[in-house]
């Protein structure tokens, strides 16, 4: 239904936001920015315990995430010192820092593809 009434958004008033994971070939998710956050966490605080803490989480939660993603892709994401006189450590596999990394990049040219797409569109009369 026409109105004759033209409205033009421009995209200086507006912002496009996307989000992305990945997912296996049934569409389970296997990385998305709650693993990058709980696994930034984790090699930040030193230990699943204190990023468990961090996050607000319990560390059953957080170790059954991390579990979960680890069963999905076939791969260990951490590395676990269990224990010992200053409590125990966990850092990343150098898998999960490579998949981060990948990970960060990819999401860096889904913005840009997306802001230069929406600019396209909006900016266009």
């Amino acid at each position: 239904m026409e109105t004759g009434f033209k409205y033009h958004l421009k995209s200086d008033h507006l912002r496009i936001k996307s989000k992305i994971w990945l997912e296996d070939d049934q569409g389970q998710t296997i990385f998305g920015f709650g693993l990058l956050l709980a696994l930034d966490t984790i090699e930040r605080a030193g230990s699943m315990n204190a990023a468990a803490k961090e996050m607000k989480m319990g560390y059953r939660s957080l170790w059954g995430k991390i579990k979960k993603a680890e069963d999905r892709i076939g791969k260990p994401l951490l590395m676990k010192q269990v224990g010992g006189p200053a409590g125990g450590r966990s850092d990343l596999t150098p898998f999960a820092r490579d998949l981060i990394g990948k990970f960060q990049k990819l999401k860096k040219m889904v913005d840009q593809s997306a802001d230069q797409i929406f600019h396209d569109v909006f900016d266009k009369e």
